[in-house]
């Protein structure tokens, strides 16, 4: 049976990447949760995916002379600052609002939602008995050389969270192969698929997992994957005839939007 992954939390009924979203994965019965961590300027760590902090914040309104607002030119009290949740309701982004599967005491719960550091993350997935899937971004200048993978470790030795509850991912392989040597008891996950015309590069199959786009793959080429003992999980499944298909076609996992859809359907 495939793991069923809310990505960015379940973010088609709670803001994304948000710990509302994590309650909500947790609440519908989702196996973990996704989320992306990317750092601050003064150098914390924050669960956030988009370079820009527009869409998904009110950030325009609080700070309008920061154009274009990117996440990294902001400290975390700044950010803390922002409206995280109210952007949901008004934008419905994935209509579940007008179907009637968020209640209005959801969305007024909502407003007001903060950006969470790495370290709530932690606390909530270990407090939960849940589990998660951290995605190291991307960091864009000036913060490119910031040395994520030893904070996030040292993150997580300091949450005391149970290293089975964890799981690190990344379209950068080297630092996965820096998370295997730093700490070879926390389990990695190697993106593939960055690109979404370019087919997918599987490497020399050195990962025991692999996280690739589904639009670049079939059934048979998951089958074909998986019988060489390797396992695979699919980005993003949001489809029921998609989620049945990868399924039986043997995959590992499905990262959803939809992780209430996914637990109807499959469990």
């Amino acid at each position: 049976m495939a793991l069923i992954i809310a990505h960015r939390g379940a973010r088609s009924l709670a803001p994304e990447n948000t710990l509302a979203a994590a309650r909500k994965a947790l609440e519908v019965g989702a196996d973990l949760w996704e989320t992306d961590v990317v750092v601050t300027s003064d150098g914390e760590l924050i669960l956030f995916h988009d370079d820009s902090l527009v869409r998904t914040t009110n950030v325009k309104d609080r700070f309008p002379d920061r154009d274009p607002w990117h996440f990294m030119t902001f400290t975390l009290s700044e950010i803390r600052l922002l409206d995280a949740g109210s952007w949901f309701a008004k934008v419905d982004p994935f209509g579940r609002i007008a179907a009637g599967e968020v209640t209005q005491e959801e969305l007024s719960a909502y407003r007001n939602e903060k950006v969470p550091t790495l370290s709530e993350a932690l606390h909530f997935t270990q407090n939960a008995s849940f589990c998660v899937n951290l995605e190291l971004k991307r960091l864009p200048p000036p913060m490119e050389n910031f040395p994520v993978v030893e904070r996030v470790l040292a993150m997580i030795d300091d949450a005391g969270i149970e290293h089975e509850r964890v799981i690190i991912s990344s379209f950068n392989h080297e630092w996965l192969r820096e998370v295997q040597t730093r700490n070879p008891s926390l389990a990695i996950q190697a993106l593939i698929g960055y690109s979404e015309i370019d087919s997918l590069d599987w490497g020399t199959l050195e990962f025991e997992t692999y996280n690739a786009r589904s639009t670049l793959i079939d059934e048979k080429q998951v089958g074909a994957i998986t019988e060489k003992g390797i396992s695979v999980n699919l980005f993003t499944v949001n489809e029921e005839d998609e989620m049945l298909r990868f399924t039986e076609a043997g995959a590992t996992g499905l990262i959803t939007d939809f992780p209430q859809r996914a637990v109807r359907l499959l469990r």
